[in-house]
């Protein structure tokens, strides 16, 4: 990582930090450490879901479908996103949720990445 370089896997790489490729929480000198945005490789089997819908966020999150059925559930509406390169963006001060209805793969960019910032995971209803 001297080099300012560093190549990966997304699925070997979200497994070690709960998704997360990039983001403040990253070691400061590795490429991957960033205070202006976070990106994340979430993988879901069907029916994983957020229990509890994320509040007073404090970022803009871009979420894009790499394969499967997932839907972002937003104040008032719900996002079905179901072909390769379908997305949703939601701005500051948007509560959501989640559920994938299939087994999926999605990359979430969110920004800024806000050190101390964390929305603890609660257990699926589905566990």
């Amino acid at each position: 990582m001297s080099d300012g370089v560093y190549v990966g896997n997304a699925g070997k790489d979200a497994a070690l930090d709960r998704g997360w490729l990039l983001g403040h929480f990253k070691d400061v000198g590795d490429p991957r450490h960033s205070e202006a945005v976070e990106v994340k490789w979430g993988v879901h089997p069907r029916g994983d879901e957020r229990a509890a819908w994320v509040r007073g966020e404090e970022r803009t999150a871009l979420l894009v479908l790499v394969s499967g059925r997932f839907r972002v559930e937003l104040p008032g509406r719900s996002v079905v996103l179901q072909e390769q390169g379908d997305y949703v963006v939601w701005g500051r001060g948007v509560d959501h949720s989640w559920f994938a209805e299939e087994d999926s793969v999605v990359m979430t960019v969110r920004w800024p990445s806000v050190p101390g910032y964390a929305v603890t995971r609660e257990p699926s209803a589905l566990a």
